[in-house]
């Protein structure tokens, strides 16, 4: 991943409406989900939520299908790991053990701290 990219795909996220788009989307999974369950789930006008999805989408972090008269909205997790790959890129120094807390994080594995949330 090229440096311009990961900081659009960073400003996309760094706005709360937009990141709270994104980790809903991530839990909607591949289903995805439409403007409209995005706007009632998250309490967004449908008007502002349009313009928050366009910039996700242009940051290459959500990927749009239509379907008839709808369409689906889905987390491009792809674009995601490029993005963490890019930002942990060395990160351990030649320690691995540094980054265990965050492997198990990113497997789902269970760790003793609870949730990232």
């Amino acid at each position: 991943m090229e440096k311009e990219v990961a900081l659009d795909a960073l400003a996309a996220l760094g706005q709360e409406t937009r990141l709270d788009v994104f980790r809903l989307l991530v839990k909607a999974g591949q289903e995805g989900m439409t403007a409209g369950s995005i706007s009632d789930a998250l309490g967004v006008l449908p008007n502002t939520l349009s313009t928050h999805l366009g910039v996700l989408s242009r940051s290459g972090l959500v990927q749009a299908s239509r379907d008839g008269r709808s369409i689906t909205y889905r987390a491009e997790l792809s674009c995601m790991q490029l993005l963490v790959t890019y930002l942990l890129q060395d990160c351990c120094g030649g320690n691995p053990e540094l980054c265990a807390p965050l492997l198990n994080i990113m497997t789902c594995e269970p760790s003793s701290s609870g949730s990232p949330d």
